[in-house]
């Protein structure tokens, strides 16, 4: 198998300033993980390694709102706050 010399592109551009369904998500799933007791940082990185979603606690329909969407779109969504945040 040969390597090629071009870059694949993932997904589209999006607006800096736009509140993506991405950010919604990950803000309304954030807080009922934390409202439910749980370490919202590790519950998240399980799901989004895993795909599981009982890493994901059913309070507020958190599990049913990560679900609507890809978990592509939501490690996207935290590697641009990411490198937003850290002047990159």
């Amino acid at each position: 198998m040969s390597v090629s010399d071009e870059t694949i592109l993932f997904g589209k551009e999006i607006d800096e300033g736009e509140n993506t369904k991405a950010s919604l998500v990950l803000k309304d799933v954030y807080m009922a993980l934390k409202e439910a007791g749980h370490n919202p940082t590790v519950q998240l990185v399980g799901y989004l390694l895993s795909g599981e979603p009982t890493y994901i606690t059913s309070l507020h329909d958190a599990r049913k709102t990560i679900s609507s969407i890809e978990r592509d779109e939501l490690v996207e969504e935290l590697v641009r706050y990411y490198i937003k945040h850290k002047g990159l």
